[in-house]
């Protein structure tokens, strides 16, 4: 995330991407659909969204979901994400994400809407300022 700023980001691209696929996700018990848009250092976008289990340990949430179709494509090095959710204001990655998108970017930019238009914007650093540092 060398020289990439905020302001270089499509963020209105980004934050549509991720409103699309939210209305994607598999939610029948929270009900609480997450779409996550993830933009890689070649300026493509990986989506995901969240899918629920009725064994909650085993729902996969919608960065997670992102982060592992990226990495399949071969993507490790990622510009921005935007998160849309339904809640106001919108909610940022549960900690889990944050661990794993800490893994690939620390300074990550993050955006969070919602389908009224509100915007957050963080830097996931903000959002998770002491990761797992392991062994």
């Amino acid at each position: 995330m060398s020289n990439v700023t905020p302001r270089d980001i499509d963020w209105d691209r980004l934050a549509a991407a991720a409103l699309e696929v939210r209305g994607k996700a598999y939610a029948p018990y929270s009900h609480f659909e997450v779409g996550a848009a993830l933009l890689t250092e070649n300026d493509e976008i990986v989506v995901g969204c969240n899918v629920e289990n009725r064994s909650y340990g085993l729902t996969v949430c919608a960065e997670r979901t992102a982060v592992g179709s990226a990495v399949a494509a071969g993507y490790r090095n990622f510009k921005a994400l935007a998160v849309a959710t339904s809640a106001s204001p919108p909610a940022p990655p549960c900690g889990m994400c944050r661990e794993t998108l800490q893994e690939f970017a620390p300074n990550l930019p993050i955006l969070l809407t919602n389908p009224q238009g509100e915007r957050r914007t963080f830097v996931l650093t903000d959002l998770f300022p002491e990761p797992f540092a392991g062994p």
